[in-house]
């Protein structure tokens, strides 16, 4: 199938708007490689320290310097369910890396924190900057340079990201993610959603509410929800960067097992040392990113990654905007129903044909780039291919002809819906993202008064209040990278959502950002500029006319443009996010961030 011409024209305009900083990139990528590692050249003393704790026949291959040697970079930690099965994956590569005649060393642990924990609280204001800690923690745990590749374990909300950013700063390091898998299915979303709604009315407690959360999220793995962690994992996929299939086999499995130990074998037959290197940093070039746009826009994955893979583009020299995630979404179609964009989890969507069948659709119908590189080899149909146990080895097959669940998976021809759900929204109050897959088309357009929150807790206690039931367009503003770190705004949806059930026309517009498990509610999110950048949310009033229309792609108060830019911007209390939970130790990272649109960074500003 012929590549789809809006896919090529995207990809031509992010290579051609990129050239500079993309060659710039390539020519550090080339300089690293022909540098290699420190292993050759550095003092004895170096060498010593580099290997004083390994064991007797590591440190006899490590001092030859004929085999590779693998970093591993974790995120473990035992309070996040996803990465708590990282705990045993070091011991299962360092065993695999032996049997594979290389060696495998723990070269450092990234931050890990939960944004499921951190929801509605003060520490969800340092949630994005955890991403950039995490990249620059990647980087010191590669800085010894003692390494020719790397196996990246991490899955969640904020983690994968950092580590692809801080892995690419290494882009002449092959690199391996190594994912946990999704816990086992639990309690239904339908019905958690549902409890949650009920608990935001009175109408239940809060033992009720802890009941069914821990009934949902009940053991080790991802969260089994199409939110951030999981749109994560599909990415790693389609970029090439995991290997085939690996995403949602779930913790604990020998199947798991087997593909962690393929992982760390894989890793050691595509360095600088072999005849088939595979350095990060040329695996993700823009047709990659571009494939990642289209895999994020055909499953109705998390609107985060509006931010992180623009970040995480930047850290490859590649130059990506919302207008090319619109232009894609247009052409992409909808081919997955999973919660929040239906009532289906991770695991469901894995048993009715999961990525390889996914993957397999989007090439055949031309809205993939098949000829890239990836970690096991040239061309991405390997990854039309789901992993099995052949007697008890690993081995590979085609997926299913056909979705085993129309409601979860379709087909390319018949996709739920003809676009991606992504749009771009534009007018004078910025540039926003709204999520139309989750949202029915009838909520897709509302225009009504607006009531203006500094914070969702004030919102929370009008809406307690009764304040809010009537048709309104809910703004809360400075919630963006300057002036808080842009939290995730999660705890609104259930009181919009009742809201919007009483039959009342209702929209949110923000300069922060949703849960990538945000749903039915319609959210212009990531409004840029920010109201602390001269963005016009700083502007609004209760009562002035805010238009959100995803379908004609508006984004507007009806305020005469002469009456707004009189008004004076309305304060901002920087000391609500100035000091407590070590905030006070970001506010390099608030004073220097860049906007949503160029990924909400801390390191290029």
């Amino acid at each position: 199938m012929p590549l789809n011409p809006v896919l090529a024209r995207v990809t031509a305009r992010i290579a051609s708007r990129s050239a500079g900083t993309r060659g710039a990139y390539l020519e550090r990528l080339a300089r690293a490689r022909r540098d290699g590692t420190a292993r050759g050249r550095v003092s004895c003393t170096n060498l010593a320290h580099a290997m004083a704790a390994s064991p007797a026949a590591d440190k006899l291959a490590i001092r030859e310097q004929r085999a590779p040697n693998l970093a591993i970079v974790s995120a473990y930690n035992d309070m996040l369910s996803a990465h708590q099965p990282l705990e045993h994956f070091p011991a299962v590569i360092k065993r695999a890396a032996r049997e594979a005649g290389a060696t495998a060393q723990f070269a450092g642990g990234v931050p890990a924190m939960c944004d499921g924990v951190t929801q509605g609280q003060i520490g969800m204001e340092m949630s994005l900057w955890s991403r950039d800690v995490i990249a620059q923690a990647t980087a010191i745990a590669l800085s010894h340079n003692v390494f020719d590749a790397a196996l990246m374990l991490g899955v969640c909300d904020k983690i994968v990201p950092g580590l692809l950013i801080g892995s690419l700063a290494f882009g002449h390091l092959p690199t391996v993610f190594v994912p946990a898998g999704p816990m086992t299915s639990g309690l239904g979303n339908e019905e958690k959603a549902k409890v949650r709604q009920l608990f935001a009315q009175g109408k239940v407690g809060r033992a009720e509410l802890l009941e069914a959360e821990m009934a949902a999220y009940h053991g080790p793995g991802t969260c089994t929800f199409y939110g951030t962690a999981n749109s994560n994992q599909m990415l790693m996929e389609v970029m090439g960067l995991h290997l085939p299939g690996a995403a949602f086999v779930n913790p604990g499995t020998p199947l798991r097992d087997a593909l962690t130990a393929a992982a760390a074998q894989r890793a050691a037959q595509i360095t600088a040392l072999g005849s088939d290197y595979r350095p990060i940093g040329e695996i993700v070039d823009e047709r990659a990113i571009a494939n990642a746009i289209v895999g994020l826009l055909a499953t109705g994955g998390s609107t985060n990654h509006t931010l992180h893979l623009v970040a995480i583009a930047r850290a490859a020299g590649i130059a990506i905007d919302w207008s090319d995630f619109a232009e894609l979404s247009a052409a992409v179609p909808l081919l997955t129903r999973i919660y929040p964009n239906g009532q289906a989890d991770v695991n469901h969507f894995h048993a009715a044909g999961g990525m390889a069948l996914l993957i397999r659709e989007l090439l055949d119908a031309g809205l993939l780039h098949e000829d890239v590189k990836t970690v096991v080899g040239d061309g991405l149909r390997a990854y039309a291919q789901e992993p099995w146990l052949d007697e008890g080895r690993l081995a590979w097959r085609a997926p299913p002809p056909d979705s085993l669940d129309h409601g979860v998976l379709r087909r390319a021809g018949d996709p739920f819906q003809p676009d991606g759900g992504m749009r771009l929204l534009q007018g004078n109050l910025g540039r926003a993202v709204f999520k139309a897959s989750a949202v029915k088309p009838e909520h897709r357009a509302v225009t009504a008064p607006a009531r203006v929150f500094e914070d969702q807790a004030e919102m929370i206690k009008a809406f307690k209040a009764g304040e809010l039931d009537r048709d309104v367009v809910v703004v809360v503003r400075h919630q963006g990278p300057r002036a808080n770190g842009m939290p995730e705004l999660h705890q609104l949806t259930p009181s919009l959502a009742v809201l919007q059930d009483k039959g009342f026309k209702v929209a949110l517009v923000t300069d922060g950002r949703m849960s990538g498990a945000s749903g039915k509610v319609p959210a212009a999110i990531h409004v840029t500029p920010e109201a602390l950048q001269g963005g016009l949310l700083a502007r609004l009033r209760d009562g002035d006319v805010v238009r959100v229309d995803a379908e004609a792609g508006v984004l507007e108060a009806m305020v005469d443009a002469g009456e707004l830019a009189a008004r004076e911007p309305a304060p901002f209390d920087a000391e609500r996010s100035a000091w407590g939970l070590g905030r006070e130790l970001f506010a390099t990272h608030r004073a220097h961030a860049t906007g949503a649109e160029q990924g909400g960074a801390s390191w290029v500003g």
